[in-house]
């Protein structure tokens, strides 16, 4: 999940978590074509009606999902995730495995065809939770919220996990409802939630609050978090650089140089550009 930003439904499909707004149109309200010009034409109701076989051949090719690289046998699969497809048939089971290792293989360099392998492993077990939290992870990093706030909340009904409650509540700040983001992270019990969770929870929680206008809840949220952890771990990073997003969208400048430089601090895998926009502050006080 990415650090405090516009919900992903305001940028080019990462989703995105979000795409976070510029959606495509879905071209409803273009101009409508004459038949008049075209003789050859059949009637617009036919002109618009598959026929049969071909609304099968896509159904078909969307149940097949995208080639998976040969390499791919399945058992490259986390046990802990194997474990879960164990009720299925062997052949299936295999199937299934391969189209969820390649969906994690692609989900950043590709995440359109990491969801459609997703699709195709849950036409085959939509039963398992564990294949539908798949589904959901894979339809939010390609942009595609609605569909992954469906698959998680099925895979939370399953398996009553809150592992997915950041993901679900970042889901509807890119859908523009970031009211039922909050009421969703506040009825969530965070106690025995690890620190990356419990990291990506006040990031959601802060961005929901920025997307209200309410930046003093916003900073609030972060201060109340472990943001002055010793700990080099990636979420620290993305705990520091939300923190310092927000102090900049306060207008509080000095205090968002000195903690894009702390995030920088603790930043060893370079996940965050803390230290390019540490440089942009300073050289526009310069």
């Amino acid at each position: 999940m990415s650090d405090d930003r516009q919900p992903r439904s305001a940028r080019p499909a990462r989703s995105g978590g979000r795409n976070e707004g510029g959606r495509g149109g879905s071209g409803k309200g273009g101009p409508r074509r004459s038949n008049e010009n075209r003789p050859y034409s059949r009637d617009r109701k036919d002109d618009r009606r598959p026929r049969n076989d071909e609304a099968r051949t896509a159904d078909q090719q969307k149940y097949d999902g995208p080639e998976i690289a040969e390499w791919i046998t399945g058992k490259e699969l986390d046990r802990s995730v194997a474990d879960q497809l164990k009720s299925l048939p062997e052949k299936l089971m295999l199937r299934v495995a391969r189209h969820l290792v390649a969906a994690g293989e692609l989900l950043e360099s590709d995440p359109k065809v990491a969801y459609q392998h997703t699709l195709a492993a849950r036409g085959r077990a939509g039963r398992l939770a564990v294949v539908r939290e798949a589904v959901g992870e894979a339809a939010y990093a390609a942009g595609e919220y609605s569909e992954a706030l469906a698959e998680l909340r099925s895979a939370k009904r399953m398996n009553g996990a809150h592992d997915y409650v950041a993901m679900m509540a970042d889901c509807e700040r890119a859908l523009g409802r970031p009211d039922r983001a909050l009421t969703l992270l506040k009825n969530t019990p965070r106690d025995k939630f690890a620190p990356p969770l419990l990291a990506e929870v006040l990031i959601v929680e802060a961005g929901a609050r920025r997307d209200r206008g309410e930046l003093d809840a916003a900073l609030r949220t972060l201060e109340n978090g472990p943001i002055n952890s010793k700990s080099r771990q990636p979420w620290v990073a993305r705990l520091r650089y939300t923190y310092a997003e927000t102090l900049l969208a306060a207008g509080r400048r000095e205090d968002a140089l000195e903690w894009f430089h702390r995030t920088e601090a603790v930043d060893v895998d370079e996940i965050t550009d803390a230290g390019a926009r540490a440089l942009e502050i300073e050289r526009s006080q310069g």
